[in-house]
């Protein structure tokens, strides 16, 4: 079982961050927020998918002042995604957002973070205070020569202290590289310098394969370590996948509980229906459904329920007939042509059930 760092709890709006609350998923919209009709659109996507926060990117006056229809008719909490110019996000918080994300080494002077932490306390607002690698401080970079794990930490920390000095700490901290491994190294360094709950992810991760493959190994690995309060997958792909691939994270190590789990054999060679081709479909009708369950596909009926017992649906086949199975058990046998559709009765049972 993961025991998690115990951290200090912050609010993004009704979503609580750190402490023992749920680690919680994040996404980005990808459209162009002054565009709000299109931007809420995919905000509903991303909560239909199980989304917990959702950020945007604030890049004019025109994308802030949209913020009051984004974040005013969102039901699940927005974060205003601020670079360089601290007006937007002083605009921004006009508007019924949860939380910033600023780079304060980026944002300009000491006065001009100042007015920005300040209003974020007068509006109740969390800020969150993101590192990464493409955006170290100059010094920084002249110190270590390239964006180390220790240079990223010590940027946090750094930032870290200059808005506590600001009497601000509704604060979350994330340090991002594209580079699993530099992530990995800061992040274990970050959780034993602070008390804020960290925010995690692989920045940059690639499409949907290569980055779902990287953002496994470096969230899994962090998680595994207990370290990790909320979490995005950054993909070049829907970002409805970004949330389907955390949560599939999360489930992975127990610390989630959402929507189905898919168990599926790889194949061999005793295998006599299309497991591939099943698993699809089945996947395809799970992503439509937010209970927790656990299915399965199995190719073998001989060794299929024994191997997925723990399934509380699953099913195997053989060349001409199938079995469905429940926590093992066989209760039903059919033709491998009533398969599919006995199957997917049986799970919309099981939901409605549940």
């Amino acid at each position: 079982m993961v025991k998690r760092k115990k951290t200090k709890k912050i609010n993004v709006g009704p979503v609580a961050v750190g402490g023992t609350a749920p680690i919680s998923v994040q996404s980005m919209t990808n459209t162009d927020t002054r565009d709000s009709r299109a931007t809420l659109r995919q905000i509903r996507r991303l909560e239909k998918a199980g989304c917990d926060i959702v950020r945007v990117a604030v890049p004019d006056e025109e994308a802030a002042l949209a913020l009051q229809e984004i974040a005013g008719k969102s039901n699940i909490p927005v974060i205003a995604d601020i670079h360089f110019n601290y007006r937007l996000a002083l605009m921004s918080m006009e508007a019924p957002i949860k939380g910033l994300r600023i780079n304060p080494g980026n944002i300009g002077s000491k006065q001009r973070v100042k007015a920005v932490v300040d209003k974020a306390a007068d509006t109740g607002i969390a800020i969150r205070i993101g590192v990464n690698s493409g955006s170290l401080e100059k010094d920084l970079l002249k110190k270590y020569r390239h964006p180390t794990a220790e240079a990223l930490v010590e940027s946090a920390l750094r930032n870290i202290d200059l808005v506590e000095g600001m009497s601000f700490n509704q604060i979350k901290v994330s340090i991002k590289s594209a580079d699993v491994r530099t992530t990995i190294e800061a992040y274990r360094l970050l959780s034993k310098k602070t008390r804020y709950p960290l925010h995690v992810g692989v920045t940059e991760a690639g499409t949907l394969f290569s980055g779902t493959i990287k953002s496994s190994v470096g969230l899994g690995v962090l998680l595994a370590d207990g370290i990790g309060d909320t979490l995005r997958v950054s993909l070049s792909a829907d970002p409805v996948e970004e949330v389907r691939v955390g949560f599939e994270i999360l489930k992975s190590l127990g610390l989630r509980s959402h929507g189905p789990e898919l168990i599926s054999c790889p194949t061999c060679g005793r295998c006599r229906i299309d497991v591939v081709g099943i698993a699809k479909k089945v996947e395809k009708h799970l992503a439509t459904i937010s209970k927790p369950m656990k299915v399965a596909v199995m190719g073998c009926e001989v060794n299929g329920p024994g191997e997925a017992k723990e399934a509380d649906i699953g099913i195997a086949g053989s060349r001409e007939q199938g079995v469905l199975f429940k926590k093992g058990t066989i209760v039903k046998k059919c033709s491998k042509d009533e398969l599919m559709q006995e199957f997917l009765s049986e799970v919309n049972k099981y939901v409605k059930e549940k």
